[in-house]
């Protein structure tokens, strides 16, 4: 989670889909409360030992929660607090070089086969850091995965978003906000929920896949969006130029600005 100012965004709907994620696992999960207490008491000893910052400044807050050793009785959980790194917040401003990267299942094996856990937010990121330390070593920031059939999934810590403008002969314009479609296994992006009821609320019709990598090719902007690095705007996908940076720096002020104004 991302907290301004010493206020931890969109804490409900962290704690929801940690819930829905330990629900998955079979693992008993510290009810909301408890939760609440252990972020402020979090938040309280880093301010403690590190002092007050200035306006605008941003933490990391990271909830995790295990089954404790072997035998235990009970799960084990913490909340870890730190500073958002540097690379993150180049990445909003500067946008990011992707790869196109096969995940390796089609996107029908989320319902075929729940014993995966795809959806859940887990600590099984070995395949996902791999994935970035590949992108790395071609050049490349980040990743977007696809299925073996061709579908448009996620980013290894991010949601895809993608956006057409279209203007009519009036001058009007018509804003369409999409993101892959959410029974192919990806994770809920809590960012993009709160992101698309702020954009509907603006005027902004939203879709929801199913996408294919051409699409991400066609469209006039495409983002990164998580909680911590918020909207990272894509400047190349496979070396090929997204949209035009007029249109794409256009959007992404206006979304971000969106997305700022969200709980």
């Amino acid at each position: 989670m991302l907290a301004v100012d010493g206020t931890v965004r969109k804490m409900q709907a962290h704690l929801d889909r940690l819930a829905g994620s330990g629900e998955a696992l079979d693992l008993a999960v510290p009810d909301a409360d408890q939760w609440r207490r252990a972020i402020a008491t979090g938040l309280e000893s880093h301010t403690s030992q590190h002092g007050p910052q200035g306006p605008g400044h941003e933490l990391v807050v990271k909830l995790v929660l295990t089954r404790g050793p072997e035998g235990a009785a009970g799960p084990t959980a913490w909340v870890q607090v730190s500073p958002v790194g540097d690379m993150g917040k180049r990445q909003r401003e500067a946008g990011i070089d992707v790869i196109l990267l096969d995940r390796g299942y089609d996107s029908g094996a989320a319902e075929r086969a729940p014993w995966l856990l795809m959806g859940a937010k887990t600590l099984s990121y070995a395949v996902n850091m791999a994935a970035l330390r590949y992108a790395h070593a071609q050049g490349a920031d980040d990743v977007i995965f696809y299925s073996s059939d061709g579908r448009v999934l996620e980013g290894p810590t991010s949601t895809v978003l993608l956006a057409h403008v279209e203007k009519s002969d009036d001058g009007t314009q018509t804003k369409r906000l999409i993101t892959p479609q959410l029974d192919s296994g990806i994770l809920a992006g809590t960012s993009q929920g709160a992101l698309f009821k702020a954009a509907k609320a603006a005027g902004w019709e939203l879709g929801y896949g199913p996408l294919e990598p051409q699409d991400l090719l066609d469209a006039d902007a495409v983002w990164l969006i998580s909680s911590v690095r918020l909207l990272a705007p894509v400047n190349r996908i496979d070396g090929q130029a997204i949209g035009t940076r007029a249109t794409q720096a256009e959007l992404t002020k206006e979304l971000t600005q969106l997305l700022a104004g969200t709980e």
